[in-house]
Parts: structure tokens; C-alpha cells; sequence
């Protein structure tokens, strides 16, 4: 019998790989989109696309082929793909913070260094942390080990967890002093010209309501799944797991709207993708990685 709730999930995951793959074939086709921020962009693209592709062969094998070395496998692979998302979230918020906290130095080799460091450090962490139930951290000899989330163990859970509120409330953090570095702008631009207009106001407004929903959206989907893994019991029926994870993987189906789909720059790649043209009337305004 199929589990509806892993129906569900599949077609999450069919959802979230076609969004990202368009993301990444985007900015793979682009030469113009080489700068820090879209490769932070594309890291994410490609996190979240083999997360629907780790979701779908989950479903593949679950009901297909039935062996432990593939769940754990299935496992592991989903972790590092999730883990590698959420990492290069916090990437692209640095990445946001540098950009108008050191704006002059911003467009350096230095920033470069920077990102690379960045990308080396959220795929090897994500990585290890996916390697972890395949190595032998993982609850298949021993059930009274088990988390939640089977056949990974109470303990690797909690690490996940931990790791996520750590990552989030550092994300929560830069934020408002992205916050705060916006208003100070619009305030000192203001002084500047004497007044305070309407189009600063409804600016800075905007600005802070967009990363007001990038982290709230961020939040609203991990959290009551992370939260869960640390005061849930193996003993609890399965739908909890399920509708707390389901939230999570959407996610990655929101971020390529987020980060991707709403850059102009994106858009006019994808007019010369799809289109094989570009209609010249259109205008396009090349954002900043400064921009919400």
C-alpha cells in the first residue's frame, strides 16, 4: 500500500527539481552571471535540485527496491542536500550583509576568496553530515536508537537540529543589521536632501518587508520540523513526521521564487533561454546583491 504522505512528498520533490534545474541551466548558460552573488545563487539551485531529486528517489526505492544500504544511501544523500540548502542561505545572507556593510571593498578578489571559502565550507559540511548514516550512525541494528526520522538516531537529530537554530538565529541576526544598515541609508539620504520623501519611505519599507518574509517564510518551514525531531518520540504515529517534514521540503520550492525568479537579470536569461531572443523594448535594471 502506497503511503499517500510519500505521495505527497514525491511530487514536492518533482516540483522542487524542475524549479531548480531551470535555475541552474540559467545561470550554467549565462556568461553574465558570474558574480558572487549568483554563484551563491546556483549553489542553492543545485542544493535544493538534488533535494527533489534525493525526495524522488526516496519514493523510487522505497516502494521499488527495498534494501537497507539503499535507504541509508537514499538517507544521507537527502540529509547532505537539505543541510547544503539551509547552509547556502546563510552563504547568500552573508553574502548580502558584506555587500552593504564593506559596499566599497564589496567587488574584490578578497569577496571572492570569501564566497569560494563559503562554498567550500557548506558542501563539505553537508557532505559530512550526510555521510554520517551511511558510516555507521544510523539506527538499523538497534531500535530503541531510533529518532523520528528512521533509521537515523536520536542523536543525529539532534545534531541537525542544533545546527539549524544555530544557523537560523545567525541568519536572524544579520538581518537586522541589514535592517538597520538600509534605514541608516535612507536616513542619511534624507539629510542630504533635507526631507525625508515618499519614495525613501515606501523604499526602505519594502526592503525591510522583503527580508521580513525571506526569513519568516525560512522559519515557518523548518522550524516545527526541527523542533519536533528534538522533543518527538519514535513512538509517535508517523503522520507528525510527515506533516511537520512535508512544510520543510517546501522550502526548497519557494527559495528559486525568492532568490532566482524575482532578479531581472535572471528573467532576461531566461527570455534569451526559452525564447531565443530578447525583445529590446523591455527594460531590465541590473540589481545589486545589495538588493531585497
Amino acid at each position: 500500500t502506497i503511503n499517500p504522505w510519500d505521495v505527497m512528498l514525491c511530487i514536492s520533490g518533482t516540483a522542487i527539481a524542475c524549479e531548480n534545474a531551470i535555475v541552474v541551466a540559467i545561470i550554467c548558460y549565462s556568461p553574465t552571471l558570474r558574480t558572487p552573488m549568483f554563484v551563491l545563487v546556483g549553489s542553492l539551485a543545485t542544493a535544493d535540485l538534488l533535494a527533489g531529486l534525493g525526495l524522488i528517489l526516496n519514493f523510487v526505492f522505497q516502494y521499488v527496491i527495498r534494501s537497507e544500504t539503499v535507504s541509508l544511501l537514499t538517507v544521507g544523500f537527502l540529509v547532505a542536500s537539505f543541510a547544503a540548502s539551509v547552509s547556502s542561505l546563510l552563504a547568500i545572507t552573508v553574502d548580502r550583509y558584506l555587500s552593504l556593510y564593506n559596499a566599497l571593498t564589496y567587488y574584490s578578489e578578497r569577496t571572492v576568496l570569501c564566497i569560494h571559502t563559503m562554498l567550500v565550507g557548506t558542501w563539505g559540511v553537508s557532505l559530512c553530515l550526510g555521510l554520517l548514516p551511511v558510516l555507521g550512525w544510523n539506527c538499523l541494528h538497534d531500535r530503541s536508537a531510533c529518532s523520528v526520522v528512521r533509521p537515523l538516531t536520536k542523536s543525529n537529530v539532534t545534531l541537525l537540529s542544533a545546527s539549524f537554530f544555530l544557523i537560523f538565529i545567525i541568519m536572524l541576526h544579520l538581518y537586522i543589521e541589514i535592517c538597520k544598515i538600509v534605514c541608516r541609508h535612507a536616513h542619511q539620504i534624507a539629510l542630504q536632501q533635507h526631507f525625508l520623501t515618499a519614495s525613501h519611505y515606501v523604499a526602505t519599507k519594502k526592503g525591510v518587508s522583503t527580508l521580513a518574509i525571506i526569513l519568516g517564510t525560512f522559519g515557518a518551514s523548518w522550524l516545527p520540523f526541527a523542533i519536533y525531531c528534538v522533543v518527538g518520540d519514535p513512538d509517535y504515529p508517523s503522520v507528525y513526521t510527515y506533516a511537520t517534514l512535508l512544510p520543510a521540503t517546501y522550502n526548497s520550492m519557494i527559495n528559486p521564487i525568492i532568490y532566482a525568479y524575482r532578479n531581472q537579470e535572471i528573467q532576461r536569461s531566461m527570455w534569451v533561454l526559452f525564447c531565443g531572443c530578447f525583445q529590446s523594448k523591455v527594460s531590465f535594471r541590473s540589481r545589486s546583491p545589495s538588493d531585497v
